[in-house]
């Protein structure tokens, strides 16, 4: 009777799994890395990216589609400016947990690299190093796609399109406010409103736009009242999505970290001394010009 109870049970294991769906769990590791390259590049084109972004040609690739760039940003930006080709590409790089997210692009000139962090870390993206670059300058908003798609592949998961949605308004949101108020007043403006979120339980409208508005005056930012209304819309919409708040407010403080970082690193100090030697090249001209 025993062996008899054990075999049973032991069929019934099997059948059990056999029948029940298994949970997908990520195979990728630091250091894995995902390619997303947009459908409309030339061969050329395509070379060239992947070169910029130091892999061989056979690197396994995600493609990102014009209609799904038009899918994420038709609401909150014109047709005419996503475009009718998907040429945006970008590279994910798993890193340590806890590391936070860096990056870089490369001949964007509307979007800038924090936007990038903050969109992705609203996204659920967390812990990566990206890169971002297309075969000549764009404005970068379509290449957010790109990214949380290259992410989800990684990390074997599907990121609700609720919040991917919410992540590209972030994105485009914040450069339009950066020009007219700058880029770093923008991105801290949408930093300090996420990290409030985080802690603060906000009920109605008119709370969410009271904590806006007060966060605003803490910077000595002004904002147009259209601007004020888009962004309570926005940070209504973002509140009630299914966001595990600690780990943004995580994120973003190791964002704050490597920016801080490259501050102080090599990279940002040689840049920022040919920037002052351009300057004085320039003044030293102007003087020349005036003694003769």
């Amino acid at each position: 009777m025993k062996r008899k109870l054990i075999h049973l049970l032991l069929v019934s294991s099997l059948l059990i799994g056999f029948l029940m769906p298994s949970v997908a769990l990520a195979d990728a590791v630091p250091g894995d890395v995902f390619i997303t390259l947009g459908e409309d590049l030339t061969s050329e084109q395509k070379d060239e990216l992947l070169n910029r972004m130091e892999v061989s040609s056979d690197v396994e690739t995600l493609v990102v589609t014009n209609e799904e760039e038009h899918t994420y940003l038709g609401d909150y930006i014109s047709a005419r400016q996503i475009g009718n080709r998907a040429l945006s590409s970008s590279k994910i790089t798993i890193g340590e947990s806890g590391t936070g997210i860096h990056v870089k692009s490369d001949r964007i000139n509307w979007v800038t690299n924090e936007m990038y962090a903050n969109a992705l870390i609203t996204a659920g993206v967390k812990d990566a190093d990206v890169y971002v670059t297309a075969p000549f300058d764009v404005s970068g908003t379509a290449a957010l796609t790109g990214l949380i798609k290259a992410y989800e592949s990684a990390a074997d998961i599907a990121i609700p399109e609720e919040q991917k949605e919410v992540a590209n308004e972030e994105m485009v949101r914040t450069a339009e406010l950066a020009e007219t108020i700058g880029n770093k007043e923008a991105n801290e403006l949408i930093i300090r409103i996420k990290e409030e979120i985080a802690t603060t339980s906000i009920e109605s409208t008119e709370e969410m736009r009271t904590l806006i508005v007060q966060i605003a005056e803490d910077l000595n930012i002004t904002i147009t009242e259209n601007q004020m209304n888009e962004l309570t819309a926005l940070f209504m919409k973002m509140k009630d999505l299914n966001i595990d708040w600690n780990v943004v407010s995580d994120q973003l403080d190791k964002a704050r970290e490597n920016l801080t970082d490259f501050m102080k690193s090599d990279e940002a100090k040689s840049f920022l001394d040919g920037i002052i030697d351009a300057l004085k090249g320039f003044f030293n001209s102007i003087r020349n010009l005036f003694s003769s």
